[in-house]
């Protein structure tokens, strides 16, 4: 190991679960859309990321999820240098991950039992293996009676919650949400960001994307604030209220 690797290892701290240091991002030949981005998060940590649109906001959740590499700067994953990774190591870096995508991407053709199990099917476990708990899971957020629904025939929020259950399904040790409340009611919102928190509780570290101040505002969680591709990390929003169970 070169005197570079050694000092970076010894700087990361066991309880830290990701660290940018000096990222930029930019596609193609384009703008930088990420610019000098540092942060640290330890494990079972719970963020906010902010900003407005065009801030940046999902191109620093494609960075974590290793859907895109950064142009400058270096990325730690689970202690690991994402650089250094191989085609091999992605799968199962991946894997550790679990991602509530902006646009759901949830299959229609399939119920919503399927929906949740597909990344134990790709990942070659057998119906008989996980079936107990891909119900266990679909019960815990609210759609015991819907396991056998399509996605075009679900509300809103049932599809947000079908979404954060194939999310987690795989036990992911990081939790990534863009927008996960941006086409639901208030009281819906609510009910979604209390499953985050339950996740949270067990041990997930959550980071989520959005614009909903007022969500913000009541969590009182910490808050990373992306401004024309610069971060800048703010205190929590406002004191912290009782989280009823979801």
């Amino acid at each position: 190991m070169s005197r570079n690797a050694n000092d970076a290892a010894e700087n990361t701290s066991a309880d830290e679960i990701l660290r940018f240091a000096g990222v930029s991002m930019r596609y193609g030949r384009g703008p930088e859309v990420l610019s000098d981005v540092s942060l640290s998060l330890p494990r079972g940590s719970f963020h906010f990321i902010t900003g407005p649109s065009g801030a940046g906001k999902s191109s620093l959740l494609k960075l974590i999820y290793l859907a895109a590499r950064p142009s400058a700067g270096s990325v730690r994953l689970f202690g690991e240098d994402v650089a250094a990774m191989t085609g091999r190591d992605l799968p199962r870096t991946r894997r550790r991950i679990g991602v509530v995508f902006q646009d759901l991407l949830l299959l229609d053709h399939l119920s919503a039992f399927d929906n949740t199990a597909l990344p134990l099917r790709i990942a070659g476990h057998k119906p008989s293996e996980y079936r107990n708990d891909v119900a266990e899971l679909l019960t815990w957020v609210g759609l015991k009676h819907r396991m056998d629904a399509r996605p075009p025939t679900l509300a809103g929020g049932e599809k947000q919650r079908l979404a954060i259950a194939r999310a987690v399904v795989n036990r992911p040790e990081i939790l990534l949400a863009d927008e996960p409340t941006g086409n639901v009611d208030h009281e819906m919102a609510l009910r979604i960001y209390r499953l985050f928190v339950e996740l949270n509780r067990l041990g997930t570290t959550i980071i989520i994307a959005t614009h909903d101040q007022d969500l913000v505002a009541r969590s009182a969680r910490p808050v990373l604030h992306l401004d024309k591709g610069r971060l800048r990390p703010l205190p929590p929003q406002g004191p912290v209220t009782p989280e009823p169970a979801a």
